[in-house]
C-alpha cells in the first residue's frame, strides 16, 4: 500500500477528463494534476519540443513525490512516452493504447476513425496501436487542430465549434467509420456535440475510462494502491492563467478545483 499521490499531466484542461475518471474509479487515491496552460496547445509543436516540455513536467511531479505518472495528453503520449519511461523511476502510463483497445473492441465493420491534434495524427501512433490489435482494421485519421483552443475557451457547445466539427468530420462520415476515437483528452468535453454531428450509428471512444482502468491494474500489480487510511486530496497546478483554468475546469470538476497554484516552467 502506498499513500503517495498520482501525477497526471496535460497541455491544458483536457486531461481533467482522465483525472475525473481516476477520481471515480480510484476514490482513495490522491492526485496532483499539472496543466501546462502557458504552452498549450502541444499539437502544432515539434516532437522534440513536446519531449522537452513533458520531461520538465515529469521532473516536477517526481519532485512532488508521486508514485506513478499518467500522461493524460495524446500528443505527449505519442512523442514522449518512451522517453519518459526511460527517465522515470516510477511507472508512466499513456492514453493511446487503452483507447486503441476500446476502439477495436467496439467496431463492427473494422472502419475506425481517429481524430487528434496535428502532432498525434502525424505520429501515426493510434494507427499502429490499432493495427497491432487488429491488423485488418481500416483506420481513417483526421487532424482537428482548432478543437483544443475552442475547448480551452470553454466553447463546449458553441455554434462555432459545431461548424468546425461538421467540416472536420465530413471525411470520416464519408468513409463510413462506425467508431471514432477521441484522440485528444480535450475532445471528450465536446463529446455530446460530436455525437450530434455524427449521429447514433458512430460509437465515440473516450480513452479516459480505459486509461483509469489501466492505472488501477498497474497500481495493483505494483502494490501501490492507497489503503484509504488518509483522506484523498487533489491539487491542481498550472503554468499560467490560474483563473481561466479554474473557471473552465470547474464546469467539469466542480468544487474539486479549489486548490490551484501557478508554477512557471521553462
Amino acid at each position: 500500500m502506498n499513500a503517495a499521490p498520482l501525477g497526471v499531466f496535460d497541455s491544458g484542461i483536457g486531461g481533467l477528463t482522465v483525472a475525473h475518471a481516476l477520481f471515480e474509479r480510484l476514490p482513495r487515491e490522491s492526485v496532483i494534476y499539472f496543466g501546462d496552460t502557458a504552452r498549450v496547445p502541444y499539437g502544432p509543436k515539434s516532437p522534440e519540443t513536446v519531449r522537452r516540455y513533458s520531461a520538465e513536467i515529469l521532473d516536477y511531479l517526481l519532485q512532488r513525490g508521486v508514485k506513478a505518472v499518467v500522461v493524460a495528453c495524446n500528443t505527449s503520449t505519442a512523442h514522449a512516452l518512451d522517453t519518459l519511461r526511460q527517465r522515470s523511476p516510477v511507472p508512466v502510463l499513456g492514453v493511446i493504447e487503452p483507447g486503441a483497445r476500446a476502439a477495436v473492441a467496439a467496431t463492427r465493420g473494422g472502419a475506425i476513425g481517429v481524430i487528434g491534434t496535428a502532432g498525434t495524427i502525424a505520429s501515426g501512433a493510434y494507427e499502429r496501436a490499432i493495427k497491432t490489435l487488429q491488423p485488418d482494421a481500416r483506420v481513417v485519421s483526421c487532424a482537428c487542430p482548432l478543437f483544443v483552443p475552442l475547448v480551452e475557451e470553454g466553447w463546449f457547445d458553441h455554434p462555432a465549434t459545431e461548424l468546425v466539427a461538421r467540416e472536420y468530420l465530413q471525411p470520416l462520415t464519408a468513409a463510413g467509420v462506425d467508431v471514432l476515437v477521441l484522440g485528444c483528452t480535450h475532445y471528450p468535453l465536446i463529446k455530446s456535440l460530436l455525437g450530434r454531428v455524427l449521429g447514433p450509428s458512430v460509437r465515440l471512444i473516450d480513452s479516459a475510462e480505459e486509461t483509469a482502468a489501466a492505472v488501477q491494474r498497474e497500481l495493483e500489480a505494483c502494490s501501490l494502491l492507497a489503503d484509504g487510511s488518509t483522506p484523498a486530496t487533489h491539487r491542481f497546478v498550472v503554468t499560467d492563467d490560474e483563473q481561466h483554468f479554474r473557471s473552465v475546469g470547474a464546469r467539469f470538476l466542480g468544487e474539486r478545483l479549489r486548490q490551484v497554484e501557478v508554477v512557471p516552467l521553462g
